[in-house]
């Protein structure tokens, strides 16, 4: 008789396009959220958390480079209806808007934060799941809004940790590039593939430079593996629009402005844009964002297709190190735009909204770069266990200490061997050790080990700084809070 064929032990390893976050990461994190949400509150914005999942039909199809109805995002059949893990913030902000509209204060502004799931092709630094912090406003027609949401997302920048002169807010106006287009001859449905593949190729201005650009508007363009990538097919005379349109961007915005202005004359829509672009720099100049801040680029485009008017992006103008040594800007960190037509989708009526999303990883790998965020957070302090008899009395010390809002933890491990308590101290960052064994006990005591100091003593001290500053030091047991607060007071 055949034995039953042994059941393969599962490999532990995330899926290809992810990872997981541990301690400092998530503590990160999380603080810097709170930073991003406390700018929020201030401009008036509420709080709203959606599903992770949407119906496909509500999430739209408005990633770019897609062109099967499912690709760009993971997705499941039940009850024949198809359902997937949302994409982005925004479009689940377009279906609580149209499904609660009876309800909601409008113009509603909220913020939102939370992981999205793309399915695309991973790669370095690129994953299926990251975390997005957006803010919008909607049910407000005035470019007000965007010119709020620009001078907030400045805010922002500045609240986390990058200063003034390390970042830039861009801003355009869908609306000029579609009178661009309408000049280039690129209007109507027929065209909509030319205009796609336009959108695509300014929107890699930075990466391919002007010559790649051409050649993406012209026949196409081949890169350095051999890979050629078809292009829009324009003439050259409409090429050298679309290129006129992307470097109109001059000295200050009154003057960006009028070039604009020159390059859309004759189409409508282009000039409408450029009337509310004009709006919004007088407004963002009279909120005090100057130049430094907050400037009008023609080149921001931003790739997703549901933006109908202004539209926005945080560049870090920092260098930094790529993988490869060379120095390179760190990049945009944040984007988004007016989209009046997304909450029109479900309720036939067009209405009008704004909104910003942040990419919180690329926030915090900047203040990484920056210094701002060293990888590392102070770990609890640890109740040594010297007699298990005695378990109770050392979580009445941790309880003490928590109640004073001291974070600390009793040793949970085997506690036979007393140095394996000081490693797990050490690998969980513990600035300090409780210590009371029978004899401190009975005489009331503890003693705290400054287990930070200590390291430091142990790699670099002279034997006059060891007598000089001890790191233990013996306490009553009655003071045991006031003597860990001056400990951990040593290292902040």
């Amino acid at each position: 008789m055949a034995k039953p064929k042994k059941q393969p032990r599962p490999k532990a390893e995330t899926p290809k396009g992810f990872r997981d976050y541990f301690g400092a990461e998530v503590t990160e994190r999380q603080h810097m959220l709170e930073k991003i949400a406390e700018v929020y509150r201030l401009h008036g914005f509420d709080p709203l958390e959606t599903s992770a999942v949407e119906t496909v039909e509500a999430l739209g199809k408005f990633l770019p480079d897609v062109d099967r109805p499912n690709e760009g995002v993971f997705a499941f059949e039940e009850d024949d209806t198809w359902l997937a893990l949302r994409y982005d913030l925004t479009a689940p902000l377009a279906r609580v808007a149209a499904q609660y509209r009876n309800d909601l204060p409008f113009p509603y502004r909220r913020y939102a934060m939370g992981p999205v799931w793309r399915n695309e092709k991973p790669g370095p630094g690129r994953f299926r799941q990251f975390y997005q912090c957006d803010a919008d406003t909607v049910g407000a027609p005035s470019v007000a809004a965007d010119a709020e949401i620009c001078g907030m997302l400045a805010d922002t920048l500045e609240a986390v940790g990058i200063p003034r002169g390390d970042y830039i807010v861009r801003v355009n106006n869908r609306k000029v590039l579609n009178g661009v287009l309408e000049v280039a001859g690129l209007a109507g449905e027929d065209k909509a593939a030319e205009r796609g593949i336009v959108l695509r190729a300014i929107d890699k201005l930075d990466k391919f430079g002007p010559e790649g650009v051409r050649h993406l508007l012209g026949e196409g363009r081949m890169d350095e593996s051999g890979d050629f990538t078809k292009g829009a097919g324009l003439s050259e005379a409409q090429a050298d629009v679309i290129m006129g349109f992307m470097d109109a961007r001059r000295a200050d915005g009154a003057a960006t402005v009028a070039r604009l202005r020159e390059l859309v004359m004759g189409s409508q829509i282009g000039e409408q844009g450029v009337q509310e672009l004009e709006t919004i720099a007088e407004l963002l100049a009279a909120a005090g964002y100057g130049p430094d801040r907050i400037v009008i680029d023609p080149s921001v485009v931003r790739g997703l297709g549901y933006y109908t008017g202004p539209v926005f992006e945080a560049e870090l103008t920092f260098e930094i190190t790529d993988e490869k040594g060379r120095p390179r800007q760190f990049g945009s960190v944040a984007g988004g735009g007016r989209y009046d037509d997304l909450v029109k989708r479900f309720t036939g009526q067009e209405v009008p909204a704004t909104g910003v999303s942040i990419g919180v990883d690329r926030l915090l790998a900047a203040l990484r770069a920056k210094g701002r965020l060293t990888g590392e957070t102070q770990g609890p302090v640890i109740v040594t266990v010297m007699d298990r008899d005695r378990m109770a009395e050392y979580q009445a010390m941790a309880t003490t200490l928590r109640q004073a809002g001291i974070r600390a933890e009793v040793y949970l491990g085997n506690p036979k061997n007393f140095g394996n308590q000081l490693k797990y101290a050490d690998k969980r960052a513990s600035p300090v050790a409780v210590i009371q064994g029978e004899d401190e006990a009975a005489r009331g005591v503890v003693q705290l080990k400054d287990l930070i100091l200590g390291a430091k003593l142990a790699e670099e001290a002279t034997l006059e700084e060891w007598k000089s500053q001890p790191a233990q030091v013996e306490v009553p047991l009655a003071d045991l809070v006031e003597e860990t607060r001056k400990l951990l007071g040593r290292h902040q």
